[in-house]
């Protein structure tokens, strides 16, 4: 997605401020205007003018629940959509955790994007977990309700290779056994993915995957969304 052009246009880029990587590279905060955008090398992974798809994540997963005392592990803070339309679909009796990877990130939504965050990392629903999704996920055993992941650009380890670990047939077994009966790992990706559908199926989830339209610069984009419910 490009939201910003590099260019500018008429109002130059701003470089906010930047994110070291655990394994290299840095993810660049950049604004234009009042867009804001995070890049990492060409690619954009969020703008706040594209937000549909990141929200649409978690309003089928939560569609989807039936226990009003859901629990809820998100990976990935972002500019903080996927967790703003948890906090909308969920009742008052939920409990959401969010764990955040990278300590700028969480700088972030309490600085420069603190008016795009709003006051949801103060919901008492709410709790930030500073860490890797990955090991909350295999320290827990019928733990959540749903597992929402938006850690990467799609099941891979495009922006921080142990992301790899969540996508292989292991890290969706220790997601399984994470869920609670009839629970929900939903996944956002930039891109359709067979094999990783096969995967979901052979680590004994039904899988149902969702096209989610958007719109960057007037080019008609589609994000892919699986919401996966654990067989038992």
């Amino acid at each position: 997605m490009l939201a910003i052009p590099e260019d500018g246009g008429a109002v130059p880029v701003e470089l906010v401020d930047v994110a070291e990587l655990p394994d290299g590279g840095q993810l660049r905060l950049l604004r234009r205007g009042d867009d804001y955008s995070i890049r990492f090398g060409d690619n954009e992974l969020m703008g706040n003018q594209v937000r549909h798809s990141e929200e649409a994540l978690a309003t089928l997963a939560c569609q989807r629940l039936v226990n009003p005392n859901s629990r809820i592990l998100i990976g990935g803070l972002g500019m903080g959509f996927t967790l703003g339309a948890a906090r909308r679909s969920l009742p008052s009796t939920a409990m959401i955790t969010v764990a955040e990877l990278i300590p700028k990130i969480a700088e972030w939504a309490n600085g420069p994007l603190a008016h795009i965050f709003g006051d949801s990392l103060a919901d008492p629903r709410v709790t930030l977990h500073m860490g890797d999704v990955h090991d909350v996920i295999d320290g827990e055993v019928a733990a959540f309700d749903a597992i929402l992941l938006d850690v990467d650009n799609g099941p891979d380890g495009l922006i921080h290779l142990a992301n790899e670990r969540l996508y292989c047939n292991w890290g969706l077994r220790a997601a399984h056994s994470a869920l609670r009966p009839q629970g929900i790992l939903a996944i956002w990706s930039a891109y359709t993915d067979g094999d990783f559908v096969t995967r979901l199926g052979n680590a004994r989830f039904d899988v149902e995957e969702v096209s989610v339209a958007a719109v960057v610069d007037g080019e008609d984009i589609v994000h892919s969304i699986w919401l996966a419910t654990r067989q038992e």
